[in-house]
């Protein structure tokens, strides 16, 4: 079964500076990881039921399955991923796991 990771960042305090490291050095890293299928990033522009824009940002990488997703992960490659995370994401970002039905 399917399973993707949905990244959400939360409104940086520079929006340029988080775009140059995400695009330049995050994506990259992103691009590195084992048994990734595939993966979209998106800058969120407006909060259309007319609530708070809380997210800035959005990621979905896909995986064949939570094994995949957990080798991934636990690798050097998921591991310098997630560290690269833990340092530019701003307070309040989630990560979730999802299953495509």
């Amino acid at each position: 079964m399917t399973v993707k990771l949905l990244v959400l960042y939360t409104q940086p305090d520079d929006p340029d500076a988080f775009d140059q490291h995400y695009l330049s050095t995050h994506g990259p890293l992103v691009d590195k990881l084992p048994g990734l299928e595939r993966w979209e990033s998106a800058k969120l522009v407006a909060a259309v039921d007319g609530g708070e824009a809380t997210y800035y940002r959005m990621a979905e990488l896909y995986f064949a399955d939570t094994d995949a997703m957990g080798a991934a992960m636990s690798s050097a490659a998921g591991q310098a991923t997630n560290a690269d995370f833990e340092q530019i994401a701003p307070a309040g970002s989630r990560i979730f796991l999802a299953t495509l039905d």
